[in-house]
């Protein structure tokens, strides 16, 4: 690179000086700063410009990879799954093919209870509940207050 120390930039405006004038050195200096300036910046866009454009190719092979190994999941799934299927039909095959009245005996079919599953059993029973005078229901607020409000005798 060029080599321009101190003493160099000092010569240097010393030359523009006497060229140039002290009067028009101040608009000349503040020119050339702002067309520097420029340039740094349309440099820095062109980087950036370059930068995106490398990301982008990037982003474009890894998207090309992920679709590639999506297709090969695909693959292998679709293939398993007419593998399964063959093997369904070739044991359901079988299966009807062997007689109803040997073995494995059929298991009997699921009956449900009908227990009135959603009530809540506690461990106590209820007569003991009822001997012991335990509440075995809730009140509402209304019914308590009625329950406990003292009787107008007349």
């Amino acid at each position: 690179m060029i080599d321009i120390g101190v003493t160099k930039l000092a010569i240097i405006g010393g030359i523009a000086l006497i060229v140039i004038g002290p009067e028009k050195l101040p608009s000349l200096a503040k020119t050339i700063g702002t067309l520097l300036g420029r340039a740094r910046r349309y440099v820095a866009d062109v980087k950036d410009e370059v930068n995106r454009s490398m990301e982008l190719d990037e982003l474009k092979k890894m998207k090309d990879t992920v679709e590639s190994a999506l297709r090969d999941v695909d693959n292998t799934i679709q293939t398993s799954a007419t593998d399964f299927e063959k093997s369904w039909a070739d044991a359901t095959a079988q299966a009807s093919d062997m007689p109803t009245n040997d073995f494995p005996p059929i298991p009997p079919t699921y009956r449900h209870p009908n227990k009135k599953w959603r009530v809540k059993q506690g461990a106590t029973p209820n007569w003991y509940k009822a001997r012991a005078g335990i509440r075995t229901r809730a009140l509402s607020g209304a019914a308590r207050v009625a329950r406990f409000r003292p009787h107008k005798v007349n």
